[in-house]
C-alpha cells in the first residue's frame, strides 16, 4: 500500500462502443489534482453545450440493473462503470477527470485489459497529499434472496466471490485471492463480460446489449457450449470477471478498502448495497492513513484520521 495519492503522468484517450447503448463514444482520462478522486465529465442532456461532473462514489450511483450507473438515467448519467473503475482502484490511481461525449464508458474488449495497459504505459505522478484509507472495523452483511455480501475485517485487500449458475458452462465457481496489482493484472484484468444467446432478444427490448458482440463479450449459445471461437481467456474467467466488477463496484468507497469482501451469487446490484450497508454504519469502518515516513503499511501502522475531503463518501 502506498502513502500519496497519485494521478496519471499525462492523458489517455480511447474510442469504443457502449456495451448497452450501442454508440460509439470517445473518453479522455486526465490527470487531476490531489483529494479530486475520480470524477465522470458528462454532457447535461437539460442544457445543451453544457457537462456535469459525477463524482465516482456510492451516492452518486443512480441504477444497478446490468451494470454501475452514475447520476441519473433521466438526466445526466453515465453507465458501465465498473470496467474502468476497476483497473483504476487496482493500479492505486487515486485522481482522474474521465471525459466522455457520450454516457456509457466505451466497453473495449469487454474487460479492464485496455485500461490496463494504457495506465501502465503513461505511468503515475505521486502528489504529495496522503492517501487515505477504508479499514473494516466489524462484519456487515446483506441478504438479498439466494444471494449475500459482506465485508469482514482483514489487514488487506482481500475479495472472496462464488457464483452458481444452473448452466454447465459455468456452474459453481470460486476466486478467492488477496488483490494487488500483480494478481489483478494477471489472474482478473483480462476475464470479459459474458451473457446467454437465449436472452439476446429480450435485452435488445428493453434498450440493453445494443453494442455486445463477440469481441466484447464472452456469450453462451442455446447448447451451454461458448460461441466465441477463441473460447476462454482463463479458466473460471465468469468468476473472475465477476470478482473484476467487484472491486470496479467496490471503488466507488472512494478510497481503498482495508477489509474483505465475500459474495455469493452476487451482482452490481448486491455490491452497492453492500458498499451502502457499510458507509451507513460509522461504527462499521474507519478512514485511516498511512505514516508518510515509511514506504509500506505494516500491522499496527495505520492510524485515524478526520478526513473532510472524503465526507462525501457517506451516504
Amino acid at each position: 500500500m502506498l502513502g500519496h495519492q497519485t494521478t496519471l503522468r499525462d492523458s489517455l484517450n480511447f474510442s469504443g462502443v457502449g456495451v448497452h447503448s450501442g454508440q460509439e463514444v470517445n473518453m479522455t482520462l486526465l490527470p487531476a489534482d490531489a483529494n479530486t478522486g475520480i470524477v465522470f465529465n458528462v454532457a447535461d442532456p437539460s442544457s445543451p453545450g453544457k457537462t456535469v461532473d459525477l463524482p465516482a462514489n456510492i451516492s452518486t450511483v443512480g441504477a444497478t440493473d446490468l451494470c454501475t450507473v452514475l447520476g441519473s438515467i433521466t438526466s445526466a448519467h453515465v453507465a458501465t462503470i465498473e470496467h474502468l473503475m476497476a483497473a483504476l482502484r487496482a493500479l492505486n490511481v487515486d485522481n482522474v477527470i474521465v471525459e466522455l461525449d457520450g454516457n456509457e464508458v466505451p466497453v473495449m474488449d469487454g474487460s479492464s485489459f485496455v485500461f490496463v495497459e494504457a495506465i501502465r504505459s503513461v505511468g503515475l505522478a505521486s502528489l504529495s497529499a496522503p492517501r487515505c484509507y477504508i479499514r473494516v472495523n466489524k462484519p456487515v452483511r446483506v441478504d438479498m434472496g439466494a444471494s449475500w455480501g459482506e465485508f469482514i475485517p482483514y489487514e488487506g485487500t482481500r475479495f472472496e466471490v462464488e457464483i452458481d449458475f444452473e448452466c454447465e458452462a459455468i456452474g459453481r465457481q470460486k476466486f478467492a485471492s488477496d488483490i494487488t496489482e500483480d494478481i489483478f493484472c494477471e489472474d482478473l484484468s483480462r476475464a470479459r463480460t459474458f451473457g446467454f444467446m437465449k436472452d439476446v432478444e429480450r435485452l435488445w427490448a428493453a434498450g440493453f446489449a445494443l453494442g455486445s458482440s463477440l469481441e466484447n463479450s464472452v456469450v453462451i449459445g442455446d447448447d451451454n457450449n461458448i460461441i466465441n471461437p477463441e473460447g476462454l481467456r482463463y479458466k473460471e474467467e465468469f468468476v473472475r470477471h465477476k470478482t473484476l466488477d467487484a472491486i470496479g463496484d467496490l471503488a466507488l468507497a472512494g478510497v481503498p478498502i482495508i477489509g474483505c469482501y465475500r459474495s455469493y451469487r452476487g451482482g452490481h446490484k448486491l455490491n452497492a448495497m453492500v458498499l451502502s450497508a457499510l458507509m451507513s454504519d460509522s461504527a462499521a469502518f474507519d478512514f485511516v492513513e498511512p505514516p508518510m515516513s515509511r514506504p509500506r503499511i505494516m500491522h499496527g501502522e495505520l492510524v485515524a484520521v478526520s478526513a473532510p475531503a472524503y465526507a462525501a463518501v457517506l451516504v
